[in-house]
């Protein structure tokens, strides 16, 4: 999967998948007109889209995601590490804090999360 992109609008649409599935499409559509005013088409139009990159399956009405939401969180945050910073993840934390500040909590965790991936 490493072309692997889910576009913002596909995107919004798989995390109503993920927070109601099953869920039927017409549930889907409905969702998508309250929540960004989308018309039928352009919700079916991107369940098709995503069903053609076999992100989620349609059957019989009842939309399903094949993929889950922390694979495609982590296949795109590799992706846009990679391409943006040449694959280094300090480069990224430094831009990432440059203009923000972390809580204790949040760097405690950070510290934590990296104490767990430090490889030997």
């Amino acid at each position: 999967m490493e072309d692997f992109i889910l576009f913002d609008s596909e995107y919004k649409l798989m995390e109503i998948v993920w927070d109601n599935e099953p869920i039927r499409s017409g549930d889907l559509v409905k969702i998508c007109l309250e929540k960004f005013d989308w018309k039928k088409s352009t919700t079916y139009t991107v369940l098709k889209k995503l069903g053609e990159k076999g992100v989620l399956k349609n059957d019989d009405a009842v939309v399903t995601s094949l993929i889950a939401k922390e694979q495609v969180q982590e296949i795109q945050s590799e992706q846009m590490v990679n391409k943006s910073f040449g694959g280094s993840l300090p480069a990224f934390v430094s831009a990432f804090l440059k203009n923000s500040s972390l809580t204790k909590e949040e760097a405690e965790e950070l510290m934590g999360l990296i104490s767990e991936h430090i490889g030997e």
